[in-house]
């Protein structure tokens, strides 16, 4: 099959065109044709090297499918050839205790596809029987896959940690990126006001396009002092953290007493500066969160088949044309998500 793979870690010439073999499904799993892949800030830090992380090379990146049965394990028998799938990224063990309660992101084998098994740039996947999702109503390859890592993990932020409730005031970062895009419309979903930041006049009317009721250039002004503002001077109830050092010190400045920070990367860098005082003090709660439940993407496609949540897409590219789509990621210049189109 033809993949875009990695031989080593490192910066963007390691992406490279190659020739693999096919997968063969084991009698549990399912082999996919995959049509479209959409691109993470994962897919850089694996690329570069993530810490501790022993990948066997070469590597295929790629955690949000899209695409249709090509074959099935012999253990499979309610899916066949042809039909249409979305594929849910997280894998775990399913037989532990956190696995069995429903929470399988807590799973001590717990990873995601594209880190340590095999991702989506490539013409075809093997994944887990229950890996597999129903395929949103009347949408392309590219919308589709541009779905779960990031509907998913901002959904567990807001609604399972942060536990966000209406007429709460929630403060979305970075708002351009593909998980920004998601937590506005899913905090506006529950009755929220969203306070929307981004570094560009357009990708700040693009927010609001998507149900932000207040915007901030936080390249012209700062975010936390404006927030406040916003607030008569309270400070968010929830803060959406994902930038890390760049951002950390201001999120807490603009949390109100008793508010949350909830918080899933650090993409400007994880040695963030926090003034302990002002947790304390002010009883701040900070939360950590990684991926979210796999069952929990049920519920959240039935909101997108309902149009209540709709997929972001800024650009489409090639899969020969992976290099440059990680350039623009790098770049911050999209607003929402890269999919690379695989045919």
């Amino acid at each position: 099959m033809k993949a875009v793979a990695i031989k080593k870690n490192g910066s963007l010439d390691v992406l490279e065109q190659i020739d693999l073999p096919t997968p063969k499904p084991k009698p549990n799993e399912v082999l996919v044709k995959i049509h479209a892949c959409a691109l993470n800030h994962l897919d850089i830090w694996v690329r570069e090297g993530l810490r501790g992380l022993n990948l066997k090379f070469p590597h295929i990146l790629g955690s949000d499918i899209s695409g249709e049965i090509e074959t099935t394990g012999e253990s499979i028998n309610d899916l066949k050839k042809g039909d249409k799938v979305l594929l849910n990224p997280g894998l775990s063990c399913g037989h532990c205790a956190d696995c069995l309660l429903g929470h399988d992101n807590f799973c001590r084998q717990y990873n995601i596809i594209g880190t340590l098994q095999n991702g989506g740039y490539a013409q075809f996947i093997s994944v887990p029987r229950q890996n597999i999702l129903p395929y949103p109503q009347n949408m392309s390859w590219t919308d589709a896959a541009a779905i779960p890592l990031t509907f998913l993990t901002a959904w567990n932020m807001l609604v399972n940690k942060a536990k966000i409730q209406p007429g709460e005031t929630v403060l979305v970062l970075a708002a351009g990126s593909g998980i920004g895009a998601i937590a506005v419309q899913i905090a506006k979903l529950f009755g929220c006001t969203v306070i929307a930041t981004a570094s560009t006049e357009k990708k700040l009317k693009l927010a609001q396009s998507l149900g932000a009721d207040h915007l901030i250039n936080y390249e012209k002004k700062d975010f936390s002092e404006e927030a406040r503002k916003i607030t008569n001077k309270a400070g968010a109830d929830v803060v959406f953290e994902h930038v890390g050092k760049a951002t950390w010190e201001k999120s807490i400045l603009a949390t109100r007493t008793g508010g949350r920070i909830v918080t899933c990367g650090a993409t400007s860098g994880k040695d963030a500066t926090t003034d302990i005082n002002h947790v304390f003090f002010r009883q701040i709660t900070i939360l950590g969160n990684m991926m979210g439940r796999k069952g929990d993407l049920f519920k959240i496609l039935d909101f997108v088949n309902q149009k209540k949540l709709k997929p972001v897409v800024d650009k489409v590219l090639p899969l020969e044309k992976a290099q440059e789509a990680h350039r623009i990621m790098e770049s911050r210049e999209q607003f929402g998500k890269i999919v690379l189109s695989i045919t």
